[in-house]
Parts: structure tokens; sequence; C-alpha cells
């Protein structure tokens, strides 16, 4: 309906009518409310919406034509890893290139506060080996010294600015080796002092504007050296006392990768806990702490097909008797991604590392399409990295797992044919995979990417359907910020969007109206982001006008654009018309604008 602001609030010209700083003219609303989309204005001041919907009779100091697009409120991404690049970077993409106007980061129990001096080394190489971002990067793109607690990390935070706005947890892991020292990053068990002294830095965070605390369980992530993320093993007695922590500050959510998330993991000994297991913890932090937990939520390939609906039954029983859990499902299957650019089957061959791991993309090309230097390659075994826990330990996957990779075209499809895959292709060529891998990666002078992503039945699709759709999940997952050379993930907020609402062919689509509520109100009340989130009166003026038609994903690009000249890949989009932070445009017609209105969220 049509809501009116308060006059005084609003500027008058000298003829006495009202002047708003910008007006959204004429678009289809979908307002994350859940109702259905109509047609209509936003105007805005002073950062806020101050009326919307039907026409808005007023002057603007500015006015967005949206006839025929998409007005709706900026994604909030909940799952990312920008804790390094907020030192070095303001554009903060991919997330501001995909309509993201909030981020969460400080997942995965991994982060950069607390810190005491000496200690940096090893949260990079910790961050390295879970998130995949390069050490050099943080290294020399971060600005140490400039905090210690976390409080003092969020001081620092909030004299920068942004193209988005940003909120940070504090991850167990730091937590653990700051106050624990070299006892709490190889995981020996918490003293009760230790236990009561975390406590104290988990409130004191919260208390100063931490949106949350996270921790990781899964012994898959790992430092670069092969330890495990500080508090893998944690008892329940140490999960119960940051639950206490949190308790006593009446803030923050509670963020966990529970054990078992992504499989029994038995080649690295296997996990400690069960997915039931870790539940029934998840829904006693819940009911000691008061505060609501969040988890990552995927089917893994080594249980019972249907534990995560298991999973989903006992959080709707939780729920039920009190407790506060949402379980974070993703959009669309986690994709490993392979390229010349970034990890591929071929990257530890001798002859590779001698001859191409240090020429420019084009020279690669070249030099690999030699017969003899082809034939080398092919034929050769691996060297495997020096560093245990490095990503680059990926090789050996894609040469298990040629054959069911799947090569990205533009736009990316994401659930592809069986038909598609190298190993179908490779056998209708009469060829090996690997070998038609091999020349697939230096198709197109090597700008070619492939996909192990699981997408070759519409039942993996419905599965994801059937998690976005309960009334408890939350979405997230995009890892924006990290695994930048293996994972595009950060384009997931617009492929839910274009994949659910508008492309699915081999199953049910999701209303647009469900969908846009899913990554806007509903993650902004999880995180108790009370002003923002929907399109109302008074609520901050985040803001995406989108082509609905013309929105697409294209394959990764390769951008050396991180400090030392790290690369990274991002996916180009396209059919953002606008996106607004604050009631400013930080991206016009898929281009950054420049404009930094985004700030520190303090919880």
């Amino acid at each position: 309906g049509h809501i009116s602001y308060a006059e005084e609030s609003i500027g008058k010209n000298s003829k006495g009518a009202l002047v708003f700083d910008c007006i959204v003219k004429g678009g289809t609303l979908v307002d994350g409310l859940g109702g259905q989309a109509e047609t209509g204005d936003v105007a805005i001041q002073d950062g806020h919406i101050a009326e919307v919907g039907g026409r808005i009779n007023g002057l603007a100091k500015r006015t967005i034509d949206a006839d025929g697009a998409l007005v709706t409120p900026g994604w909030i991404d909940l799952h990312t890893h920008y804790d390094g690049q907020v030192s070095w970077d303001s554009e903060m993409a991919p997330s501001s290139h995909n309509g993201v106007t909030t981020v969460v980061m400080g997942n995965c129990g991994v982060g950069f506060a607390p810190v005491q001096e000496g200690q940096e080394t090893q949260l990079i190489e910790l961050m390295e080996g879970v998130e995949d971002i390069p050490g050099s990067a943080l290294h020399e793109g971060m600005e140490w010294g400039k905090w210690e607690t976390f409080p003092e990390y969020l001081d620092y935070l909030s004299s920068r600015e942004f193209s988005l706005d940003v909120g940070a947890q504090i991850a167990h892991g730091s937590l653990r080796y700051y106050a624990m020292g070299e006892r709490g990053r190889l995981n020996e068990d918490a003293t009760a002092s230790d236990l009561s002294l975390m406590g104290d830095l988990v409130t004191e965070a919260l208390d100063a504007g931490a949106v949350g605390f996270s921790t990781s369980r899964i012994i898959g992530h790992r430092s670069l050296w092969g330890e495990p993320v500080p508090g893998t093993f944690a008892p329940d007695q140490e999960v119960l006392a940051i639950a206490e922590a949190m308790k006593k500050s009446s803030k923050g959510v509670f963020q966990m990768i529970p054990a078992g998330t992504v499989g029994k993991m038995e080649s690295l000994g296997g996990e400690k806990y069960t997915q039931q297991e870790e539940h029934d913890l998840m829904v006693r932090v819940s009911m000691t702490s008061g505060r609501p937990v969040t988890f990552t939520l995927v089917q893994s390939p080594d249980y019972d097909p249907d534990t995560w609906r298991e999973i989903l039954e006992l959080t709707d029983i939780a729920n039920e008797n009190g407790a506060k859990i949402y379980p974070q499902v993703s959009s669309r299957p986690i994709g490993f991604l392979t390229g010349l650019s970034g990890y591929h089957a071929f990257m530890r061959r001798p002859t590779y590392l001698r001859e191409v791991a240090h020429l420019p993309l084009h020279e690669k090309v070249a030099i690999m399409s030699k017969p003899e230097i082809r034939k080398a390659i092919l034929t050769e075994s691996d060297i495997p990295p020096e560093a245990p826990g490095s990503m680059e330990n990926v090789y050996g996957l894609f040469n298990i797992a040629a054959p069911a990779l799947y090569p990205l075209e533009d736009p990316v499809n994401y659930e592809p044919d069986l038909s598609e895959c190298i190993g179908a292709r490779a056998s209708a060529s009469d060829v090996d995979p690997i070998d038609y891998l091999y020349d697939f990666l230096i198709e197109d002078g090597g700008t070619r990417f492939a996909s192990l992503s699981a997408v070759d039945l519409p039942a993996r699709m419905d599965v994801l359907q059937e998690m976005l759709l309960h009334p408890s999940t939350v979405t997230g997952l995009s890892d924006a910020g990290a695994h930048v050379t293996l994972i595009c993930d950060g384009s997931m907020p617009t492929t839910q969007l274009t994949y659910w609402t508008r492309d699915r062919s081999k199953g049910e689509k999701i209303p647009l109206e469900f969908i846009v509520r899913k990554q806007t109100a509903l993650n902004a009340e999880l995180y108790g982001f009370i002003d923002r989130g929907t399109l109302e009166v008074g609520k901050k003026a985040d803001i995406n006008v989108i082509d609905h038609q013309k929105l697409q994903v294209s394959p990764p690009v390769p951008h050396m654009d991180l400090p030392m000249g790290g690369t990274r890949l991002m996916q180009p989009v396209n059919g953002y018309l606008n996106t607004l932070c604050s009631g400013i445009s930080t991206r016009e017609f898929d281009e950054d604008t420049g404009n930094r209105p985004g700030r520190l969220v303090r919880s």
C-alpha cells in the first residue's frame, strides 16, 4: 500500500513541494515480505525509505526509471570470508557485483581477531588452508598491528568505507589461539581458566558489536600444514561455555559447520561425532544461550541419502520445543572449478612445473600445445605439494573425477545433461577422459573452465528445492571472498534468482516472491538486522533494480588483482541496473560507481 512518511523530515522546495533524495519509478516491487509483487515507486530520503507503493507524487533530486524491472531489497549474504579483503578492498567484489548490500564474515571458525603479536602467520596459514586465500595477499594486504582485541578489530573496520555493509563474527580458531596459545591451536583440551577467559572474550566481542560466533567441527578444515581448525574437537563443555557467554551478552548468532557435514572423512581418520549428535549439541547451545544457531546443511554422499531430511525433522521438533535452529542451505551445488588460471589435474606434473607453471596464460597454451610437452605431461607422475593442507592437493581429485567434470558454457547451466560431461564427450570422441580434459583446458586460449558440482540428476536439485522451501532454512554458503581460484559461488545470490524463478526446466520453479524473501527479510531477521531486508517505510534504502529477463551469470574470468599480484576468479554478472546501499548507488548497469556508503554493522 501507499504509506506516507513524516513530512517534517523530508526537504521541501521553495514552493513547498516535497523533495526526496531519490525516487525509483515504476518498478515491479518485490518487497521481501512475501506478498504478491506490485507495480509502484519507492522514495528515498536520508538513506532510508520514505514512501513505498503506488505512484509517489513529489519531486526528487534523482529519479531511477525502473519500468519493466524488479525492485527488491538488497541481498543479505550470511556466509562470506572477507576478513582479510576488508583491509585492502572497498569494492567488496564479487558480492557487490551480485546485488548484495550486507555481508556477514568470520564464518567457519576462522578469522583474524583477537590476535596477539606473533600469531599472525599461524592465523594466515589457517585461513589459507581452510578458505584458500593466498597467504601472500593476507601478509601484504592486511593492516596488521592496528588491532589486537576483537573490539579493536571492529573499531578498525568502522574506520573503513565499502560498497556494502559488513558484519563480523568472532571465530573459534582465533579465539582459542589467543586465549590458549599453542595449546589452543593444536586442539588440546581447555582448562577451567581457559573456558572462563574464552567466555569473557566472546561476551566482550558481542557487546562491542560482533554479530555472532563461529566454529568448524569437520576434520577436513585444516591449516596449510595440516592441523585441524582450533576447536574442531571441542568437547560439549567448551561449546556450552561459549553458549553461556552468548547468554550473558544476549546478542549474536552461533554459526557452526557440524562434524559429518561433507562426509565421514575416513581418509583423515573419520569424524568424531555424527550429524545427529551434532544437531543435539546445537539444540543445547540454542537453549542454553537463548540465541539462534545456524549451521551448514548439505546432502552428504557418505551417509543415507535422506539424512538431511532427518536433520530437518529434528530441527522442526527442536524449534517446537523452544530452540532457535536455522539450517543454512545453498541455492545450487557447490562447484569445484578447474582451468589453467586455477587448479587442474596437470599442475603437479614435473614438466608442467618446470616448463609451464611460471608462464602467462597465452604462453602456457602455446607450450602445452606442443606434442612433446603434451606427451610428457600426460605420462608423468605427480609431485605432491610441500604443504599437506594446501588446496593445490585438489589436483588429485581432478585426475580421478575427470569424467564427471562439466564444461561451463555462457550463460552457465547449473543443471546440465549427462551427455555434456567430459566422460561422455570423451567416449563420443573415443579418447581417454584425461586426454580430453587436457585438450579442453587449452581451448580458446586457455580460458575454458569445467566444474565438478555433482548436478547430473534433477533429483539433486529437487533436494535443494526441498531444503529451500523448508520454513526454518536460510540461504547462504556462497563463501564469497574465499576459495579464490577453486570456487566461484559468490554469484550464488544471483543464481538463486535466475535459476529458481526463471530458468529451471527439469523440475518445478519457486515463486519469485518466496526467493526474494528468502535472501532478504529472513536472513536479516536471523542476524537481528531489523533496519533492513524489506521495502518498508523507515527501513534502510538497500535496494536492487534488476532486469530479470537479462540477468545472467557467465563462466569465470581470472583477475590478477589481489595483493602481491595474486589471482582470483570471478563470474561476470549482467542485469543489475542499479544497486543502492543506504540510498546511494554503488553499481549502475553492472559497473562500479565508486561510491562507498557501506559501513560496519554492529550487533
